[in-house]
């Protein structure tokens, strides 16, 4: 295995992050022990450090859902994974109860989430559950010139925008918003676009329109605009288009209270609302905004594991660019990157890459 295996803790909010060795690393029988290759900062692993979001693990705790790596050791029931690469669920379900049984595994009661339920992935090994994981084929990947590191953002940021777009429905000929095109949102604006979805991208921040800025037909920035302002010129767009003026999909993907209140202003006649991802902050929706319009608000948050290999292909076929949404850094620098992410400063996604082969980030 290699240095001695460790992992960074969360010892108590906003406290700098503390290195400390892995005691234990043996996996039960239904389990695996995975060499991490990056493992992604998320919005929530910010709100757990910085927020009044708290973990379901007590602390001291390592956080971080956004997992890649190989699988170097396995239980008795899970030995076909070792050797393999793979992606972590970023809600690991149980499998046996009866929302999983009912294809439900979303709402699992017994799901697990790495740097909440159990230790995270900040770190250079973790031991997880093997119910759920995605297989990476290296070979392909290999092919495709990404990292496996750089398939950490599959675990979430990508996957819980697919099943955002499967959720509501995307398809050929809809007008989709994407609220929000940073972390998320980017990966949200690419996959509308693979269901053939005509793509409006909105954000307050310069640098991340300009990233995706490709991916949509309209980008718009939202720097002293209304949501009617907005809502005006999305129509005028969609009359240029011959695009629908009702029955907008609506992304969410901001994570903040202003984009929210911002995206629930944007509804037309039959929009759905879906809110990608999780947040603490309170919104108001006012009854008429949905109700007159007959519009639908849908929330979400993670995704079935079933849908991961079709994310995953549409990365690997090309369809989906994830290293251009990312920006890598050694995990021991996880303090200041957390800094950084908190302060808007980081232009991409962050991923963590534990030094366990010597690869430059």
């Amino acid at each position: 295995m290699g240095a001695t295996p460790v992992r960074w803790v969360m010892t108590g909010k906003g406290e700098p992050f503390v290195c400390m060795p892995i005691d234990t690393l043996s996996p039960g029988p239904d389990e695996v022990l995975i060499e991490i290759a990056g493992c992604g900062v998320c919005r929530t692993d910010l709100s757990f450090y910085y927020d009044d979001v708290p973990t379901r693990h007590g602390l001291p705790l390592t956080l971080g859902h956004e997992i890649s790596g190989h699988v170097i050791e396995a239980g008795d029931n899970a030995l076909w994974w070792v050797d393999r690469a793979v992606v972590v669920p970023a809600l690991i379900p149980c499998g046996h109860c009866d929302p999983c049984r009912r294809g439900l595994a979303a709402i699992c009661p017994n799901r697990k989430m790495p740097g909440n339920d159990i230790h995270g992935g900040f770190a250079t090994h973790i031991v997880v559950p093997a119910h759920g994981l995605c297989e990476v084929d290296e070979a392909r990947l290999a092919a495709t010139g990404i990292g496996l590191a750089d398939l950490a953002v599959i675990a979430d940021a990508a996957t819980a925008s697919f099943h955002a777009v499967v959720e509501t429905g995307v398809g050929e000929g809809d007008l989709v918003v994407v609220n929000g095109v940073g972390g998320v949102g980017g990966y949200a604006a690419q996959i509308a676009g693979t269901f053939g979805a005509t793509v409006v991208g909105i954000d307050i921040n310069a640098d991340k329109l300009a990233v995706i800025e490709k991916r949509c037909a309209l980008t718009l920035n939202a720097c002293g605009k209304t949501p009617a302002e907005l809502k005006e010129a999305i129509a005028a767009f969609a009359e240029q288009r011959g695009l629908p003026q009702n029955g907008w999909i609506i992304l969410e993907c901001s994570g903040s209270r202003a984009g929210r209140d911002a995206a629930y202003q944007l509804v037309t006649q039959r929009a759905i609302v879906a809110v990608v991802g999780c947040s603490m902050d309170r919104v108001e929706i006012r009854d008429p905004n949905l109700m007159h319009f007959r519009a639908r608000a849908v929330e979400n948050a993670g995704c079935p594991p079933e849908l991961y290999p079709q994310a995953l292909e549409l990365v690997l076929n090309g369809r989906i660019k994830v290293t251009e949404f990312i920006e890598k850094h050694w995990l021991d620098e996880i303090n200041e990157v957390f800094t950084a992410a908190h302060a808007g400063a980081l232009k991409r996604r962050g991923v963590l890459i534990p030094p366990n082969d010597g690869t430059a980030p």
